[in-house]
């Protein structure tokens, strides 16, 4: 059994940070940064059966061209993805009544559509970059035992070796594939990418405005970077997390972020908003079978 102080419930039924019931929680979740992206995404559905909203996680189920859904907000940040996804999966593998663990495992599909910005001149604003690899500067997934379960040993190796990790004192990195499934799911329509989850905005990003960074030339050095062919795309702050998680739990789950900034270039689009509404539109209508 779970102790109360472990698994915490809320009076009425609901898990504590995302108020979601179990009964409300789709096999289907999407799942946005920006509280005020769960309605852009709610609009298309067809019919909405439950909504509710606790500080940052926002929520809405219902259906999709024939497929149940849910789609959840879960702020910034690796922490908050900690949150969010242990609370779904408590809510589909626990039982609330007993506490006890499900002898039936439920496997969720989550897909998190995001904003990005790309590290390559070639990857054009408005474009769409599936994170296949997820590379962690956040280290939350080190807090969790068995991380060779989940970690692609050979990149982090190279990576540290390529880029004289140690000597500027930065914690280690971990990688971690997203679903196969869900990435063949949405590959027809997105560019295949490496993706940087970043503690902060700023100087994890190596953006530099009044204090120096601890590896100044890390921009050029991810920029310069190869392994078995992979090239790191873009920065964001949640796909290590989810990714990583996901694979201890046994849920599906990926990234595809939009893009609206590009660190090469320079530039940046602050009116993305139609692109990341195509970017939910391909996403829900390849969720449903279209």
């Amino acid at each position: 059994m779970i102790a109360k102080s472990e698994l915490i419930i809320n009076e009425d039924g609901s898990v504590f940070h995302l108020h979601i019931k179990p009964e409300h929680l789709a096999d289907t979740v999407v799942l946005v940064g920006d509280p005020g992206r769960v309605g852009m995404v709610s609009s298309f559905f067809d019919s909405i059966e439950d909504e509710g909203q606790s500080r940052e996680f926002r929520h809405a189920t219902g259906t999709y061209r024939g497929c149940r859904m849910t789609c959840v907000s879960h702020g910034i940040g690796t922490d908050n993805i900690d949150i969010v996804m242990t609370e779904l999966d408590a809510l589909a593998n626990i039982d609330f009544a007993t506490r006890e663990v499900r002898k039936e495992h439920r496997t969720l599909r989550l897909v998190r559509v995001g904003t990005s910005g790309a590290i390559h001149a070639d990857i054009p604003l408005g474009s769409y970059v599936l994170s296949n690899v997820s590379i962690g500067f956040d280290c939350l997934m080190r807090w969790y035992g068995n991380i060779d379960k989940i970690n692609l040993n050979g990149y982090e190796q190279d990576f540290l070796r390529f880029m004289d990790w140690d000597a500027a004192g930065l914690p280690h990195p971990y990688f971690v594939r997203s679903s196969e499934k869900l990435t063949k799911l949405l590959s027809d329509f997105t560019i295949p990418g490496m993706t940087i989850s970043a503690p902060g905005f700023y100087g994890p990003q190596c953006r530099v405005l009044r204090v120096p960074l601890a590896m100044p030339d890390m921009m050029e050095k991810l920029e310069a970077w190869r392994y078995d062919g992979r090239r790191i795309t873009n920065f964001e702050m949640e796909s290590s997390a989810l990714a990583g998680l996901a694979a201890h739990l046994g849920h599906d789950a990926t990234t595809v972020c939009c893009i609206i900034a590009n660190r090469y270039a320079g530039e940046s689009n602050t009116d993305y908003k139609p692109h990341v509404m195509g970017l939910v539109k391909g996403v829900l209508d390849r969720l449903a079978g279209f």
